[in-house]
């Protein structure tokens, strides 16, 4: 339901008013009331933010200059202002925290001479801003856009370290745990970005409704403020193998656009620790949905192959890239009720040819065999192969009966590649196909527009454990804060071959995990995925059915998401609903925890408990665990003990 708000959130304009003049500057209350977004327009327009009376973004600039001269959001004249209160629900398609996400904010919106529109938002728990234009133009280039943070502090950063000139990334940090202060003007970091005040609150930016526009990235500046940057369009390049881009011309403008159009909000999502955890603020800044039918759209669990190197054992035929090692994949799938199994890089007849199966592999066949067992089949795909023929290569899919597409190696944020995205979601939607980007940018609001778009990677994940030591149980419980505030990621979870740090090693062929098996069952519960992989080998879960067993019955997606306990880099523990039951992962660093959960949010009366712990020996041996089973009532407290490294996961089943 909208209504005008009036005096309720625009608390005062700070200079008189009359018919014939706006104000120079606008507050905008949150609906708690606790934030205040307040607006100085003079020679430029600029933004600031305090909530709790804690200054967290001083007035800093925004404007966008075009190639034909004009520039919005310089020497502005507002013409008119417009205000409304939102108080409604979204009803998420793929629920990957909530199935019914609050949306409540406060706008305000000036508009401008020169036919542009500067509109704000205000939740409680995040700040928005974004232009919008009503050009007659049919075509306009961008040439920049002025996007800065002045931040109120040297506050601490999660930064990702990054600095090719060309801006090409497959986006997978290792988060350095820093200053602003010590980030240099010729460093720039990728969004989403994590920050503390000295009084606790964690600030993270990063950008919502990103379409036909390029990724923002932002620069330090060795002090406190940060300053935007976009990568140009590419004019000319040249490919290097079968994927690597070398770029050989740019353009001075980052952005061929249409004059009428809104473009991506800056964002700001607010609050501490805990409700990082519960934040959805930039799928509620998303365009809705456009699918007119979405039952098709099955999130689950996954069978996947590359992590394992198809180092299956125990069987009678050679395992590779055949179909008789595929149809294991398809048996253990069907064995614990997995719905997918995934053929990775090598299914086809070469990366630069994904019309035809490699020769040992018979897809018509596979696919038809997995349809028997109830189980589908998701295939993998070089993006620029695929961009070659979109529509003609998944016609070939749709009529083999594949299921969906993981596409990979993107490894840019340019505008050609924002849109690339969404022909891709678009072309599949069309064919009732489910998409994973790999080698991608941050989800950034397609996956609300196109719920299909099921799952993104923009993560350094369990696959780096094939070559480093990089997957730490610290790097672990640092993205719940950081990478996750910008919705799900495809980490690819379920080592079942567990380490303490001292007897890690990198093996390609045998890979393991840092941290404790328990550890790695509880990411089904703290990570938001509803594309979620059982990366491991799948006669390796046989050789441990308990395990397996309980990993297979967590969902993937949510009908209510809690969070317990959470501080960034140490600790996280949450809770998740899905139906009648909830469940509970609970993660640590390598410092051992001890945690007491409340359970008063629980909704029943009575509920059996079934956990999976660190086992008495995990801190010598990783892959020790123990299952317990207990009965309790609602308010009771769980206790909860953390090895090193370690993990805990619960499932609660109501007790009639």
């Amino acid at each position: 339901m909208k209504q005008k708000l009036g005096t309720l959130f625009i608390v005062a304009f700070l200079f008189p008013v009359n018919a014939a003049t706006f104000a120079k500057d606008y507050l905008l209350i949150s609906p708690d009331k606790k934030t205040q977004l307040k607006v100085s327009v003079s020679k430029d327009i600029q933004w600031s933010i305090v909530r709790n009376g804690e200054s967290l973004i001083e007035p800093s600039a925004l404007a966008m200059t075009l190639s034909n001269g004009k520039q919005l959001g310089i020497n502005p004249s507002v013409s008119g202002i417009s205000t409304q209160s939102v108080n409604r629900s979204i009803t998420a398609v793929v629920a990957i925290k909530n199935r019914i996400i609050a949306d409540v904010y406060n706008e305000l919106k000036l508009q401008c001479k020169g036919n542009y529109t500067v509109g704000f938002r205000l939740y409680n728990d995040g700040a928005a801003y974004r232009f919008e234009t009503n050009f007659d133009d049919k075509s306009v280039e961008v040439k920049s856009e002025t996007a800065d943070f002045n931040l109120s502090g040297n506050y601490r950063v999660y930064w990702p370290l990054e600095n090719d000139p060309d801006f090409q990334s497959h986006f997978e940090a290792s988060w350095k745990d820093t200053v602003v202060s010590g980030i240099p003007n010729t460093q720039y970091g990728y969004l989403p970005l994590t920050f503390t005040t000295s009084k606790g609150t964690k600030l993270v930016i990063t950008e919502s409704d990103l379409h036909d526009y390029p990724n923002m990235f932002l620069y330090g500046s060795s002090g406190e403020k940060l300053t935007s940057a976009f990568p140009p369009v590419i004019l000319k390049s040249e490919t290097k193998g079968d994927r690597d881009l070398i770029i050989t011309e740019k353009a001075d403008y980052i952005a061929k656009t249409t004059g009428k159009r809104t473009y991506p909000w800056r964002t700001v999502i607010i609050g501490d620790d805990k409700s990082l955890l519960e934040n959805e603020v930039v799928y509620k800044l998303s365009s809705p949905n456009i699918l007119k039918e979405t039952n098709w759209i099955k999130p689950g669990k996954v069978a996947w192959d590359w992590w394992n190197a198809n180092n299956i054992y125990g069987v009678n035929f050679k395992s590779g890239l055949n179909t008789a090692t595929y149809k294991y994949y398809v048996d253990f799938a069907s064995e614990y009720g997995l719905e997918y199994i995934i053929l990775d890089e090598g299914w086809s007849k070469a990366t630069t040819n994904i019309k035809e199966p490699a020769t040992e592999i018979d897809i018509v066949e596979l696919v038809q065999y997995a349809k028997g067992k109830k189980v589908d089949v998701i295939l993998w795909a070089l993006w620029n192969t695929l961009d070659k023929d979109i529509e003609g290569t998944l016609d070939i899919y749709k009529k083999w009966g594949i299921k969906g597409i993981k596409v990979d190696f993107m490894a840019r944020g340019d505008q050609y590649m924002v849109n690339y995205y969404e022909r891709v979601a678009k072309a599949c939607a069309e064919r009732s196909l489910l998409v994973d980007y790999h080698g991608a940018f941050k989800p950034a609001g397609l996956n609300r527009k196109y719920p299909n778009v099921i799952n993104f990677e923009g993560v350094k994940g369990l696959e780096n454990n094939k070559w480093s030591a990089a997957i730490t149980p610290t790097h672990d419980v640092t993205l719940p804060f950081t990478r996750m505030a910008a919705g799900p990621m495809d980490f690819t979870p379920g080592a079942m071959i567990n380490a303490t740090e001292k007897n890690y090693k990198a093996i390609f062929t045998e890979p393991m995990s840092q941290g404790t098996r328990a550890h790695q069952v509880a990411m089904y519960v703290v990570y938001d995925a509803p594309l979620q992989m059982l990366s491991d080998n799948p006669s390796n879960y046989r050789r441990e059915p308990e395990c397996t067993r309980f990993i297979s019955r967590f969902p993937t997606v949510w009908d209510k998401t809690i969070a317990l306990q959470a501080k960034s880099g140490e600790y996280v523990a949450i809770a998740k609903k899905n139906g009648k039951n909830w469940y509970i992962g609970a993660m640590t660093n390598w410092s051992p925890r001890n945690f007491d959960f409340a359970t008063t949010f629980l909704d029943g009366k009575n509920y059996k408990v079934e956990i999976l712990q660190d086992g008495i020996n995990a801190d010598q041996h990783a892959s020790d665990y123990k299952i317990v089973n207990r009965n309790i009532k609602v308010g009771d407290k769980l206790e909860a003990k953390l090895a090193p490294g370690g993990g805990w996961a619960a499932i609660l089943t109501p007790v009639e």
